[in-house]
């Protein structure tokens, strides 16, 4: 991780392609250029942390910062063709899309899982998204520096690029959803989870060829998203293998 330290460079990153994961604020800061910050983080999805005097010493470690500052990813990200194009070089290409899926170690949780159940790539939206930061590649247990990550902004225009390449679109969905197990994996797969409250939007839902379900016997009708999708993953990974 790397710091953007003061107020106009941190504005000017917001307002730029960098990949700013986290703003800090310190406490009772206000004026223009702060309520701009706010705003352009609030537009990007990206957390603001209001913080005391002494954490914000330790974050910037005591450099003059006019009351702010800002986490940048060293994570390296590829170009969306560039993952469907090495996809293409397995048997049976799978993507794992993550759809506004905001809280850090759930995120390290499916890196993990999409590493070792042999995901090709990991589309991940820009806006409401947990940041890959050093909570997502601790819980990782180091599986963030061997997947493949792409950043987009804008999911329906991805699924249709991704069918015009001949993938099916699989959605961890519950309203009239299948059982995960009765689809047929072995084409050329991209499955969509999404949001560990709301799930996938309904709009992406309509776009998916599958939607599937993991039947539930107990009280509680979901799961943790980062256990479900693993559970879809390795019931890909199951089928794929006989």
């Amino acid at each position: 991780m790397s710091l953007i330290i003061g107020r106009k460079p941190v504005l000017e990153a917001l307002n730029s392609d960098e990949e700013v994961s986290q703003v800090f604020i310190l406490f009772g800061q206000e004026g223009g250029i702060i309520e701009a910050i706010r705003v352009a983080a609030k537009k990007k999805g990206i957390k603001v942390n209001q913080v005391p005097f002494e954490k914000f010493r330790q974050i910037t470690q005591s450099k003059i910062a006019q009351g702010v500052a800002a986490s940048k990813s060293e994570q390296k990200y590829y170009d969306l063709y560039e993952i469907i194009s090495e996809s293409k070089k397995s048997q049976y290409p799978l993507l794992l899309i993550l759809d506004s899926i905001q809280d850090t170690h759930n995120v390290g949780a499916i890196l993990r899982s999409a590493d070792c159940s042999g995901v090709d790539g990991i589309i991940i939206t820009k806006n409401n998204s947990a940041p890959i930061n050093e909570t997502v590649v601790k819980t990782s247990a180091g599986a963030s520096e061997h997947v493949k990550i792409t950043l987009i902004n804008n999911l329906a225009q991805t699924i249709d690029e991704l069918k015009q390449k001949g993938f099916w679109i699989v959605g961890s969905y519950l309203e009239g959803a299948k059982d995960y197990t009765k689809v047929d994996y072995k084409v050329p797969i991209a499955v969509i989870v999404g949001n560990e409250e709301k799930g996938i939007r309904k709009l992406t839902a309509d776009k998916c060829d599958h939607l599937v379900r993991i039947p539930m016997r107990g009280k509680i009708q979901s799961l943790n998203v980062s256990v479900a999708t693993g559970i879809l993953l390795f019931e890909i990974l199951r089928q794929r293998s006989n």
